[in-house]
């Protein structure tokens, strides 16, 4: 097979390409690009087109004469367009990057393209050093089925300057944004915490030319890993950001490899559990090559942890690799995390010798993999079929142009049963530890939610009136410490130190000074991120990423209508199913007062003070501040730590404001320098 692979890229590389048949009509949209004047499109800079999407609705055919029918046309504008990616720049069939923009070929234009939410960036991928077309499209939607973001999919065939370029795959680029990679976007500005925890995607990848990476962190093989800003960009990112990520990466090495499982300073502080331990999964399930290395994004929302993903660059999986550079590293009976060529940073190595880190993966590996799961041998099954079966008509086009495989379905084949060998081999070396289902589950549940308050002449956001309550229904004080949102959706962590009494209620909110003017009450705490409007997933988890409690809302019937009402959803029982909408009410009723909470602590003495002022933290120190009593900056630090050693001895005598912030509070303490 490898041998008849590489006979074939010889084929590709070396010989003619031209296409015999007359491209008229697809079961598939229909992507046509004009480059201005006809010019060829380069690797960089992007140069002005036009492009047409022609899709004529789910099920029905496109043909190129609908290019000049309005009610064909899903697209009809400019575009910006350029060459895009590192190895598959060498294939003749090349990968392109896009920006939809105004007619003035400047101002972007944020549109949905085959209805996928509105954007401007997009991609189209030529699926290079792909024989089979669908590893990347399998990979992204079996990501999503699990419940991250990964970029949406859509087959389509591509004309460029009429030149028929084969099958591709339209898809989101990876980006900040509401319906992408939903962080908040730091700015210059945000110097200071809480501002400067978030948000932040960051991306482990080649570092070629523009842009450098800001940091190196080495792996078991001694090899270092760069490690680039993708939010901030590079040329943009202050020296407070870069340090301030850089100690989080550096934070996670020390606790991975101390085997730190501590909610109070180990990895659980540090990252999103659960996001770490479906990335390595969905990484190891393709036994991706480039995984941990190359192109692994990286993002962190402010006041949140440090997530993994989304996934990105899936062609050499599933057995497939570099064969005509003589590579063959895509097997079925290794982890990609230890395979002794490209490793990534050592935490990855490091997290699954843990115990506890090792039976989260276990335990997540075997329910994804049952029945009717997305894993599941059955569902790959069904899903490479229909995959299989969309691109049926394109695939025999594609090959007429590129003559990259002999035959797609021997392809699709090679990709099903090296599947069905990886999860074996996968099952017996992830053997689950019956002491994993016994972590402790706290009774906490979600049981008011107000995602869309009504605006008013006296509260005119409505995102700031949002709020979300969360009870206690047991006879035991609970420990809240390590417990935080995990998904897609809001970002909140509950501070070191902090429990919430028997048969009580806490309330977190959008805007604490708004939720405390309308309702009169003080909430627990501030979440990031607002709720969404139409439907959104709750889920709370412990540390190491159980759930503890799950809702999916919605606005739609047969949901409680509490829509832009001002009135909220309401568990009626707290001992129901709050997943079942069934049992949930609308009201407006006023707000019961929160039980009684026990806060996290901080302590700090000597004060005065005349060398070094000790500080003991519930929670990790993420920033501290020293400010003269006229305001300045006089020192700056991020000790990330729980215990921390100011020193002070080299200020001249006077009042000094230090100000620490941890992830969920802020503390400003008056020390008098003797």
């Amino acid at each position: 097979m490898r041998f008849l692979f590489l006979c074939i890229l010889f084929t590709l590389f070396f010989g003619k390409h031209s296409f015999s048949q007359s491209f008229t009509d697809s079961n598939l949209p229909i992507v046509i690009i004009r480059t201005d004047k006809g010019i060829e499109i380069p690797d960089e800079p992007k140069i002005p087109a036009s492009m047409k999407v022609i899709f004529n609705g789910q099920g029905k055919r496109n043909y190129l004469t609908d290019q000049n029918s309005t009610g064909s046309l899903n697209y009809n504008g400019k575009i910006m367009i350029e060459i895009r990616g590192s190895s598959t720049q060498s294939l003749p069939k090349k990968q392109y990057g896009l920006t939809t923009v105004k007619a003035d070929n400047v101002t972007n234009n944020n549109v949905s393209l085959l209805g996928m939410p509105s954007e401007n960036d997009w991609i189209l991928n030529g699926l290079g050093f792909d024989p089979s077309l669908i590893r990347d499209y399998l990979s992204y939607n079996l990501s999503r089925m699990m419940g991250n973001y990964a970029s949406r999919t859509v087959f389509c065939e591509v004309l460029i300057n009429d030149d028929y370029k084969g099958l591709y795959v339209l898809q989101e680029k990876i980006k900040a944004g509401g319906d992408r990679v939903d962080v908040t976007k730091i700015g210059i500005a945000d110097n200071y915490l809480p501002e400067l925890s978030g948000g932040y995607i960051t991306k482990a990848d080649k570092a070629e030319g523009d842009p450098v990476a800001f940091m190196l962190q080495g792996n078991a093989l001694e090899q270092g890993v760069t490690y680039i800003h993708d939010l901030p960009k590079p040329e943009n990112a202050t020296t407070e950001q870069t340090a301030y990520i850089h100690n989080v990466f550096d934070a996670l090495r020390i606790a991975a490899r101390d085997g730190n499982s501590s909610m109070k300073d180990g990895y659980p502080s540090i990252i999103d559990v659960a996001s770490f331990v479906d990335f390595i999964l969905i990484n190891e399930f393709a036994s991706n090559v480039d995984a941990y290395q190359f192109s692994t994004f990286f993002h962190k929302d402010r006041n949140g942890k440090l997530r993994a993903g989304p996934i990105w660059d899936f062609n050499l999986t599933y057995g497939n690799d570099l064969f005509i550079w003589n590579f063959d590293r895509s097997k079925s009976n290794v982890w990609q995390f230890s395979n002794g060529d490209n490793e990534g940073s050592s935490f990855w190595k490091d997290l699954y010798k843990n115990d506890k880190f090792k039976c989260q993966l276990a335990k997540r590996w075997h329910e994804l993999t049952a029945q009717n799961a997305p894993l599941n041998m059955g569902q790959i099954t069904s899903f490479l079929d229909q995959t299989d079966q969309v691109i049926a008509e394109a695939v025999v086009r594609e090959k007429s142009r590129w003559n990259t495989f002999v035959s797609h379905s021997l392809e699709v084949g090679q990709v099903e049963k090296f599947i069905n060998d990886r999860t074996e081999w996968m099952n017996s070396n992830l053997i689950t530890d019956q002491v994993c289902y016994e972590e402790f589950i706290p009774s906490l549940t979600i049981s008011k939610i107000m995602y869309n308050p009504a605006v008013t002449t006296e509260f005119p956001k409505s995102n700031d009136s949002e709020f979300i309550e969360i009870t206690n229904n047991s006879n035991k004080l609970v420990d809240l410490s390590g417990i935080y949102f995990g998904g897609t959706g809001l970002v909140y962590q509950f501070p070191l130190g902090a429990a919430i009494v028997a048969n009580s209620k806490i309330y977190l909110a959008a805007n604490s000074t708004t939720f405390e003017s309308k309702y009169k009450i003080k909430p627990f705490g501030q979440y990031t991120r607002n709720l969404s409007n139409s439907s959104e997933q709750l889920l709370l988890l412990e540390g190491l990423g159980n759930k503890i409690d799950e809702v999916i809302y919605s606005a739609s019937a047969p949901w409680p209508n509490a829509n832009g009402n001002d009135y909220y959803l309401q568990l009626k029982n707290l001992d129901s199913d709050n997943s079942q909408s069934g049992n949930w009410l609308a009201s407006n009723l006023s707000l019961p007062a929160m039980g009684p909470v026990k806060a996290a602590r901080l302590e700090y003495f000597p004060n005065p003070v005349q060398n070094e002022l000790t500080i003991k933290s519930m929670d990790v120190i993420n920033q501290l501040c020293v400010y003269s009593e006229q305001g300045q900056i006089v020192q700056l630090s991020f000790p990330y730590t729980t215990n921390y050693f100011l020193e002070m001895g080299q200020l001249v005598a006077g009042l000094y404001f230090v100000r620490i912030q941890t992830p969920s509070n802020s503390f400003t303490l008056k020390i008098i320098r003797q």
